[in-house]
C-alpha cells in the first residue's frame, strides 16, 4: 500500500508537468497553432484542464491509499502536508478554470504545485506515530481545513503574479520598485527549486554528515547535515569519514545546520538566476510577459480576488477557531503565543486587511496583485520558517 500510494503521487507530478506544458503552447505563438488560432489555443487549454484534473485524482488517490494505510489523516508532517497542500492547490484550480478558462493561471499554477510535490521529497517519506498531543481527531477537522483554505489563497498567487507580469513593464533598464519586486519573486522562486534539486541529488548519493558540536547549553550534542557544510556547528568536530570540513564555524546561538541550508537554497537560487540572467539577457520575469499579451488583467483581478473571499473564511475556521478548539483539548489553553499560532493570526489579520481595502478604499488592479503575493509569501513563511527554524509547539512538523 505504502508504494501505491507513493507511486500514485509520482504520477500526479506528471501529469501536471503534462498540464503545465499544454498550457504553455496554448499560449505561444502561431508556430504551435493551426490557421485558426482561437480554436486551437483553446483545445490547448482544454488538453491542459484535463492532464491537470487527472494529476488531481492520482494525488487524491496517494491522499485515500496513504490515510488507509496509516489510519489517519496523513497531514502530520512535512511530506505529509505538503503533499495534502499541493492537493488543495490543484482542486482549487480545477475549480476555478473550469469558471474562467485562463490558460495563464495554469501555466502558473501547476509550476506552483509540483514545486509543492518537490519540495515535500526533500522530507522523510515514511509515516511517523502520532505524538500524544495529535491523537484526537481535531487534527483532520484542524490541518484539513487549513490547509484547504491555504490551497485556495495560493490561487490568488498565480493569479495575482501574472497580472504584476502583465501590467509592470520590465523592459525598460530602469529598476523602480515595482520591476524589482517582480525579480525578487522570481529569485525566490527559483531559490526553491535550485534547493529541491540540490537537495535531491545529494539525498541521491545518501549524503551524510555528522559533527560532534557544543550547543547553548554548553553541552556536547551532535547534528546531521545532508548537505555539505558551508557552516559548521559551533566547535563541531567531524565524525563521517571523507565528508568537507566546514568553511566556517558559527556561533553557539545559531542552528547552524539550519542556516546551512539557508545558504545552500539561497546560493544555489542567486547562481541560477545570475545564470539566467546571463544567457537571456534579459530580467527573468521579462521572459513570460510575451506569453501575457492576450491575458486580461482584470480578469486575473477578479480571479485573485474571489480565491481570497472564498479562501479567507476556510482558512480562519481551520487556522484559528479549530485550531483554538484543538489546543484547548491538546494543551488545556485556547492561546499560548507559539510561532505557528501567531503567524497564524498574522496571516488572517493580513487577508482581513486586504479584505477590507478592497471593499471599502476600491483596491484593485496592481496594489491588489501585490498584496495577493505578499500573503502567499506570508503563508509560506509560517510553513517553512516557523515549521522548521523557530521552536515551538508545533516544531514536531
Amino acid at each position: 500500500m505504502a508504494q501505491l500510494s507513493m507511486n500514485l503521487l509520482t504520477i500526479s507530478f506528471f501529469f501536471y508537468l503534462l498540464a503545465t506544458i499544454f498550457y504553455a503552447v496554448a499560449l505561444t505563438g502561431k508556430k504551435w497553432r493551426n490557421r485558426n488560432r482561437e480554436v486551437t489555443g483553446n483545445k490547448w487549454g482544454n488538453f491542459g484542464y484535463i492532464a491537470s484534473i487527472g494529476g488531481l485524482l492520482f494525488s487524491l488517490g496517494y491522499f485515500v491509499t496513504r490515510w488507509i494505510e496509516i489510519g489517519f489523516a496523513p497531514v502530520s508532517n512535512m511530506f505529509e502536508y505538503l503533499t495534502f497542500f499541493s492537493i488543495t492547490i490543484s482542486l482549487a484550480f480545477v475549480l476555478l478554470y473550469g469558471m474562467y478558462r485562463m490558460n495563464a493561471l495554469g501555466l502558473f499554477t501547476m509550476p506552483v504545485v509540483m514545486l509543492m510535490i518537490g519540495y515535500a521529497s526533500v522530507f522523510v517519506t515514511e509515516y511517523q506515530p502520532l505524538q500524544p498531543a495529535l491523537q484526537s481527531y481535531w487534527l483532520e477537522i484542524h490541518v484539513l481545513t487549513t490547509g484547504l483554505g491555504q490551497g485556495i489563497l495560493a490561487i490568488s498567487f498565480g493569479a495575482g503574479l501574472v497580472q504584476l507580469l502583465r501590467m509592470i513593464d520590465l523592459k525598460s533598464k530602469r529598476i523602480t520598485k515595482q520591476t524589482f519586486g517582480i525579480e525578487f519573486v522570481m529569485y525566490m522562486i527559483i531559490s526553491l527549486v535550485a534547493f529541491i534539486l540540490v537537495t535531491n541529488s545529494f539525498n541521491a548519493f545518501n549524503y551524510e554528515a555528522t559533527f560532534s558540536y557544543v550547543n547553548e547549553f554548553d553541552e556536547q550534542a551532535e547534528v546531521q547535515y545532508t548537505l555539505p557544510p558551508i557552516f559548521g556547528p559551533n566547535e563541531g568536530e567531524l565524525l563521517t569519514a571523507d565528508r568537507m570540513e566546514p568553511w566556517v564555524e558559527m556561533p553557539v546561538w545559531i542552528v547552524s545546520d539550519d542556516f546551512n541550508t539557508v545558504v545552500w537554497a539561497f546560493g544555489t537560487g542567486l547562481l541560477l538566476y545570475v545564470g539566467i540572467r546571463l544567457v537571456t539577457r534579459r530580467r527573468v520575469g521579462a521572459l513570460f510577459q510575451p506569453l501575457l499579451k492576450n491575458v486580461n488583467p482584470e480578469t486575473m483581478d477578479e480571479i485573485s480576488y474571489r480565491a481570497i473571499a472564498i479562501g479567507f473564511p476556510i482558512f480562519t475556521l481551520g487556522g484559528l477557531v479549530f485550531a483554538m478548539i484543538w489546543a484547548q483539548v491538546a494543551w488545556t489553553r485556547f492561546w499560548g503565543w507559539d510561532p505557528k499560532e501567531v503567524w497564524a493570526l498574522i496571516t488572517f489579520l493580513f487577508y482581513a486587511a486586504y479584505l477590507h481595502l478592497r471593499l471599502n478604499r476600491n483596491w484593485q488592479g496592481e496594489r491588489s496583485g501585490w498584496l495577493a503575493v505578499i500573503g502567499f509569501a506570508i503563508i509560506m513563511f509560517n510553513l517553512i520558517f516557523v515549521n522548521l527554524v523557530i521552536a515551538g509547539l508545533h516544531s514536531y512538523a
